[in-house]
């Protein structure tokens, strides 16, 4: 998974999301939630330390640059918890 930089307002609501050298604006409030990590499914035994049992995910709608009558894309982020910053999970053009 490609890992992206996310930049939040003053009160934490994403933005833009940055990959690839591209900035992504976020153009609808961002939808967040949090899954099991089906850790056991590669591993005999939990990564020591890791502790983390949830993944946090952050779908959002993203146009590229600034243009608001550009398409709107979907993400799916995941965060990292060993780092902390996100990766994209996937992405999807929105069909018109």
């Amino acid at each position: 998974m490609e890992f992206v930089e996310i930049r939040t307002s003053r009160d934490g609501a994403p933005t833009a999301v940055l990959s690839n050298g591209r900035e992504w604006a976020v153009g609808a409030e961002a939808v967040r939630w949090f899954e099991r990590v089906s850790w056991w499914e590669d591993q005999r035994r939990m990564p020591k330390g890791l502790g983390r049992v949830d993944v946090e995910v952050l779908q959002v709608q993203v146009r590229l640059g600034r243009n608001p009558q550009s398409a709107l894309t979907t993400m799916v982020l995941e965060r990292d918890g060993l780092g902390g910053g996100w990766r994209l999970r996937e992405a999807a053009a929105d069909a018109a």
